[in-house]
């Protein structure tokens, strides 16, 4: 996991692990401010920011994760600093997308730097919230996927032999989440610093451009509002779990009649929860039990989260006679042999979405028969297929999607490219597909075949895997050796005046993706030897970013520059530099404008 690399860089896991222990063992936090706008904390931020797409759309001032590239990570901390002494955000962007049925979903846009100081909250807090989140929620949570609730759900169709789901779905959730209520369960999960709450409290209130100061909802696409949806549905989960799951028996019940049987003799509404964001199902073992909780829960979400369902919508269903549907699968539970088995597919709007997809892609390769456009073709059928083949009837529905699509793809590529069995396909293909089916060969770029997928068995979330505890990150984490990591730390506290927080980053990454090793010679390199170079120096137009910077050992980095030839001979001699190097060392100083050696 990519973040846990990024946390030893900081120097920061012990400080959320420690958060995460202290709120499992239900302490408040009242100094969170200052762990929050730490010089660790901001330049973490930073770089998650700047590994995601989205840094690179501007919000209302314009501007983008490259202006905030050219900050000296020091003005970068201090800017963060300074601006949260007296926080107030700059207005919201607003962008609307579409959504799958058709209709438009608003988006919320903050700027820049107010998205790297979500960032900085979103990693104080999350690791209090996710000590207290219920285990079978598993929407924006780390480690957790679509998969996992998937998993959940047919093992209690399969295992369990619940067949009855209630299906509820919250009407606009994102926009009527009320912010007084909000604030008031941060309070209540121990997040007691004033001033952090004030701060979300103005982020829940910063203006969108073009229709002004909200007065509910957390606007999708800051980065906060899927932990703060988390914890506004907390209340909700903790509730249904306390209902049957985790409602408290005397010993003397359980010992005599066992806890489940015991639960059952009682008038409790017997329900598993699973939830993925806003959208979640309780399942039941018959219909009458399902009613029960169809109504318990729209008054639980009216009355104590002022929120309301939306009827059309929402729905008990006998997955026995009727599918139901769920993050784009379709679930039923049909006959197989004695028993009843969880069938999932795929959704017909899903499928139909699919479809236009393919289309769209096929338009622009007959455009344009480029390799670019037949690789991303094939990252979309390679995503798809990643995504769905959970689905126990994966295999028919791609075939199905295949046969319609047949003819389109023929008629329309039969003239750009060569419909053949792939022979000697690369790697990547052999290992993904069969070489038994036809496919076109566009700009020597095989086209992944659409209906060559294969079920795959889903499997349950391991509440073992949390990158908050010890145990949890050794199960998860492939280490840098712990000397790197050693090393890592000395680079991060080295100073290099008049350098921009990306020149800076990007040393620490470039230096962690070569294990530390100099790119010429491959020694190892303690801190202390680590120089960083400009591929294309700066001043013949080379960047900070990380693809023009070069780990190299101080004497390496100074025979490259270097013009004495004295001197490079006895750098050459000193470093044991051999011909294979020295045409290295030589397309480095070509680079440089510099004379071969």
């Amino acid at each position: 996991m990519q973040a846990l690399r990024y946390w030893d860089y900081y120097d920061i896991t012990d400080t959320f692990t420690d958060l995460y222990d202290k709120a499992s063992h239900q302490k408040s936090f009242s100094y969170l401010f200052d762990v929050i706008t730490s010089r660790e904390n901001i330049l973490l931020a930073y770089r998650t920011i700047k590994s995601n797409k989205g840094s690179k759309t501007p919000g209302t001032d314009g501007k983008t994760i490259t202006d905030i590239a050219k900050l000296s990570d020091n003005d970068l901390v201090r800017e963060i600093q300074n601006k949260l002494e007296n926080y107030r955000p700059k207005k919201v962007r607003r962008k609307w997308i579409e959504k799958a049925n058709g209709k438009w979903r608003p988006l919320g846009i903050p700027c820049i730097l107010d998205r790297i100081i979500q960032q900085s909250f979103k990693q104080v807090l999350e690791p209090i919230a996710e000590a207290q989140f219920y285990k079978h929620s598993y929407g924006f949570r780390p480690l957790r996927s679509a998969h996992h609730a998937m998993a959940r759900i047919q093992y209690l169709i399969n295992q369990a032999h619940f067949h009855f789901v209630v299906d509820i779905d919250i009407k606009g959730f994102f926009d009527h989440i009320n912010h007084a209520l909000l604030i008031k369960q941060l309070w209540n999960m121990g997040i007691k610093d004033r001033k952090v709450l004030a701060c979300i409290s103005k982020m829940l209130k910063a203006e969108i451009d073009g229709e002004g100061i909200p007065t509910e909802g957390a606007p999708q696409g800051g980065l906060l509002s899927t932990l703060l949806s988390n914890i506004v549905l907390n209340d909700l989960d903790q509730w249904i779990a306390g209902q049957w799951e985790f409602f408290p028996l005397s010993k003397s019940y359980q010992s005599n009649f066992g806890e489940r049987y015991a639960k059952k003799r009682s008038k409790l509404k017997e329900g598993y929860l699973v939830r993925y964001a806003d959208d979640f199902k309780i399942l039941c073992n018959d219909g009458k039990t399902a009613q029960k909780w169809y109504h318990a829960v729209r008054l639980y979400l009216k009355e104590r989260l002022k929120l309301d369902i939306s009827p059309e919508k929402s729905q008990i269903v006998n997955l026995r006679k009727r599918e139901s549907e769920f993050l784009g699968f379709t679930i039923r539970a049909d006959k197989k042999g004695n028993k009843r088995v969880a069938h999932t597919g795929i959704k017909v709007d899903k499928r139909r979405k699919i479809k236009e997809e393919a289309k769209k892609h096929i338009r622009r390769i007959k455009a344009s028969p480029s390799t670019l456009n037949a690789l991303l073709f094939n990252s979309f059928v390679s995503g798809i297929h990643h995504y769905f083949k959970r689905a126990t009837h994966v295999n028919p529905e791609f075939s199905r999607l295949a046969y319609d699509l047949q003819a389109f793809i023929y008629n329309r590529l039969k003239q750009v490219g060569k419909y053949e069995h792939p022979s000697n396909p690369p790697p990547t293909y052999k290992k993904l597909y069969s070489l038994g089916f036809k496919t076109f060969k566009i700009a020597n770029v095989y086209l992944f075949p659409i209906a060559d997928v294969r079920t795959v068995n889903t499997m349950n979330f391991s509440p073992k895997l949390i990158p908050y505890t010890k145990d949890g990150r050794e199960q998860i984490h492939q280490k840098l050796r712990p000397d790197i990591q050693q090393e890592v730390g000395y680079l991060m506290k080295s100073t290099i005046p008049n350098r921009s927080v990306e020149y800076l980053d990007n040393r620490i990454s470039r230096y962690s993706m070569k294990m530390g090793k100099c790119e010429i010679t491959g020694i190892d390199l303690s801190a202390h030897e680590v120089h960083c170079h400009h591929y294309i120096p700066l001043h013949l137009g080379g960047t900070d970013k990380f693809h023009n910077l070069r780990i190299l050992h101080k004497e390496v980095h100074k025979l490259i520059h270097c013009t004495d030839k004295e001197m490079i001979d006895v750098l050459i001699n000193r470093l044991d530099i051999n011909k294979k190097m020295v045409d290295k060392v030589n397309k480095y100083r070509e680079k440089c404008e510099l004379e071969r050696i």
